[in-house]
């Protein structure tokens, strides 16, 4: 019983560990001000790049505002798309660092 545990235990390691390396790999865009600035950022929550329409750059304290807004955005879809995905895996189960 206790190595049929230890067998399941390794299975899930190898699929979460498969998971979260498909999730570096994927991303999702984020945009604000009607697309003045777009973020992309990865699976795993590590921006990919952003990038910043010059009309945005007249005014410092917007552009400020839209590059969190956007930042944000793409980080919460990042998260949606992370807990997605390791969801099924885990059973719903809180795995720090995931």
């Amino acid at each position: 019983m206790n190595r049929a545990i230890m067998r399941q235990a390794r299975q899930l390691q190898a699929k979460l560990e498969k998971a979260q390396e498909e999730l570096e790999k994927t991303t999702v865009e984020a945009s604000s001000g009607g697309g003045a600035v777009t973020v992309v950022i990865s699976g795993q929550q590590h921006i990919q790049s952003v990038k910043i329409s010059p009309e945005a750059v007249d005014d410092i304290e917007m552009l400020e505002d839209l590059v969190m807004s956007a930042v944000n955005e793409a980080i919460r879809k990042s998260q949606e798309l992370a807990a997605n995905r390791l969801g099924s895996l885990t059973g719903g189960l809180k795995i720090p660092g995931l």
